[in-house]
């Protein structure tokens, strides 16, 4: 089917991240856009306010009549009665990521992939060429500051960016023009066996690359893709074809310059800290040096970035105090934020607040996840977030707390936390998790101020 000939779709998980930004795309296009949901959101009521038609109960009676297409997320669970219905019925399904795929096919398309980083690098990329009047649209997991949407859309898109999401090998739908890949670290254990199978996954996906494009990946996966011919690297190691070299912190910021071939950028500040986010910045600004922008275009790309949602996310920061949101829910992630949060704040004693995501993610990784908490001073856990996922015996917050060797550790409830938090004299606090942390973000705001 074509998108061109549909004219009523329906969204069965329509608030999630990745869905809500396709409905976007296709409501542009005319399409008429119905929708389910479990409970609203702030990202729900403004699909209502965009003419979108949603509802949060889960009735048949309730499905419009006259639709020409459903699309569904992995995240609604098949025992759904709404899904049960389309199963039966004669109307064509299809997944968030195969409708992505098709749109990859009717643009030059940038995917891209990572167990990390890919939200951030996805909307570096869509905001240079934006910047830059490039005719781009873009699917983005996560709120983009610069534009308070998820979305990008320009009715004469020439270059499409999207995200290749590794989970449920969503990303094989993809046709990729040109394939960033930012890391390859163990992570979604419940549906890969082992990490010969999560690598096996992005071989693949790098292999859908067209023959005619490129490979683009971070010069620590310096033995992957071996075979993908032409291909890019970045980072910091001395081989990286794009580098960063001079790296300091100036005025609170990351500066660095950037080094591909005979191209010198200098003094490039970046809004968001870290130096994952600098590889970030690497990533995306290979993709715009291929795609012939200038030095200019690219450097103002960069520093005129604030960021995404719920990614190094400045909440409070003023000499008293500071508070930080991240979306860190894999190790990895963890230590690069914390490292971050460190190197900026070296005298400060800082409080982490970390709420576990997933029963499975929290068993595989409770080592990793113990270790790169320790960079703080103090930790405080909330309870797991369950997600999609049922209780596993044995398997709770305390399996990270008892793993944990600072004692200046607790595991307390939300409303504990609230309390403790108006108690204490904070001077920087983190708080980090996929789950519904993010929705208590703005209570802990307004308790420090």
């Amino acid at each position: 089917m074509k998108l061109k000939e549909v004219k009523k779709m329906y969204f069965l998980g329509l608030g999630g991240i990745g869905m809500s930004a396709l409905s976007r795309y296709c409501s542009t296009l005319g399409i008429e856009i119905h929708g389910y949901d479990l409970t609203p959101t702030k990202l729900t009521n403004r699909l209502a306010d965009e003419g979108m038609q949603i509802h949060y109960e889960d009735n048949v009676s309730l499905i419009p009549d006259d639709l020409d297409l459903v699309i569904y997320t992995p995240a609604i669970p098949k025992t759904n009665k709404e899904f049960q219905y389309f199963q039966n019925s004669n109307i064509e399904m299809l997944k968030r990521s195969q409708l992505l795929g098709l749109l990859s096919e009717e643009f030059f398309t940038i995917a891209v992939a990572g167990t990390h980083g890919k939200t951030s690098i996805s909307s570096i990329i869509a905001h240079i060429l934006y910047q830059a009047n490039v005719n781009v649209s873009a699917i983005i997991g996560g709120i983009m500051n610069n534009y308070g949407t998820n979305a990008i859309i320009n009715g004469k898109t020439e270059y499409l960016v999207v995200e290749a999401d590794e989970f449920d090998r969503s990303f094989h739908y993809l046709h990729p023009d040109m394939s960033v890949i930012s890391s390859v670290d163990n992570d979604h254990l419940d549906i890969y066996s082992d990490n010969a199978s999560l690598l096996n996954a992005f071989e693949i996906f790098a292999s859908k690359t067209n023959e005619n494009g490129l490979l683009i990946k971070c010069d620590k996966l310096d033995s992957f893709a071996k075979n993908s011919g032409n291909c890019l690297s970045y980072g910091f190691g001395k081989n990286a074809d794009v580098k960063a070299e001079n790296v300091h912190i100036d005025a609170g910021k990351f500066v660095f310059d950037l080094h591909y071939k005979d191209v010198l950028i200098n003094d490039i500040h970046m809004q968001i800290p870290g130096r994952h986010y600098i590889e970030n910045a690497l990533a995306a600004a290979s993709v715009a040096l291929k795609l012939d922008l200038s030095v200019k275009e690219i450097k103002a790309g960069l520093e005129t970035f604030s960021g995404v949602e719920r990614r190094f996310e400045y909440k409070i920061n003023t000499d008293k105090i500071v508070f930080i949101d991240d979306y860190a829910h894999h190790p990895q992630e963890i230590e690069s934020t914390l490292d971050a949060v460190k190197e900026l704040y070296p005298l400060k004693k800082m409080l982490v607040v970390f709420q576990p995501h997933l029963f499975s993610r929290t068993a595989d990784f409770a080592d990793g996840f113990a270790q790169s908490l320790e960079r703080a001073d103090e930790i405080i856990l909330l309870d797991i977030y369950p997600a999609r996922e049922l209780p596993r015996p044995g398997v709770d917050s305390n399996l990270i707390l008892g793993k944990i060797k600072n004692k200046n550790k607790r595991l307390l409830s939300k409303e504990e936390l609230k309390k403790y938090v108006k108690e204490e004299n904070i001077e920087l606090l983190v708080s980090l998790g996929a789950g519904d942390i993010g929705a208590m973000v703005n209570d802990l705001k307004e308790i420090l101020e």
